[in-house]
């Protein structure tokens, strides 16, 4: 007899997809951290096109997880933690609003659990400056070209990993060892 698990999908932005795709890979219970594109208008849009703002499209990671191992919640706690929330189309030299930070809900109750983790976090003044992560309802998810995917894996030694994405991993693992990926 097999036993059927089910599996939930998550999409965040928060600055470069390199960065969150980096550390949910690590992640306990999520079995697939993939980088790709969201929230924008134009159909199969490439790296370049959704660099240049126009398409109006975030740098996503799409999850597939186990709820039953990583909870939606541990998930955005992790995303929190790891990225500004409070930045405007921003996340430290990345400027644009393909680097916006943003939920996109793929349930009604995704979305309740995203408003809910915004309203504690919010009442417990971590940051000086308001949280401006959005919620908005998944849209069409594009996957990114596949020189993105595993890219902090596949380049630790190229600069921006060093300075950016390492330092945002190692986080995730002194912060919340108990969910890192044996």
């Amino acid at each position: 007899m097999q036993l059927q698990t089910n599996r939930e999908t998550a999409t965040l932005a928060g600055g470069c997809f390199w960065c969150l795709e980096a550390v949910f890979s690590r992640m306990k219970g999520v079995d697939s951290a993939l980088s790709g594109y969201m929230g924008g208008t134009a159909q199969q849009p490439t790296y370049r096109e959704v660099c240049s703002g126009r398409t109006g499209h975030a740098e996503v990671v799409q999850l597939a997880f186990d709820p039953a191992v990583a909870s939606y919640r541990q998930i955005l706690e992790v995303f929190f933690a790891i990225h500004d929330p409070t930045t405007l189309n921003r996340q430290g030299q990345d400027v644009g609003t393909q680097y916006r930070s943003a939920i996109f809900f793929h349930s009604a109750a995704q979305k309740a659990a995203a408003q809910s983790v915004i309203a504690e976090l919010t009442a417990q003044k971590l940051w000086d400056d308001p949280i401006v992560t959005a919620v908005e309802p998944a849209s069409q998810f594009w996957v990114a070209e596949d020189y993105h995917q595993d890219y902090f894996t596949n380049h630790p030694d190229q600069p921006y990993c060093g300075l950016v994405v390492a330092p945002k991993v190692a986080k995730f693992r002194k912060k919340f060892a108990a969910l890192l990926r044996s």
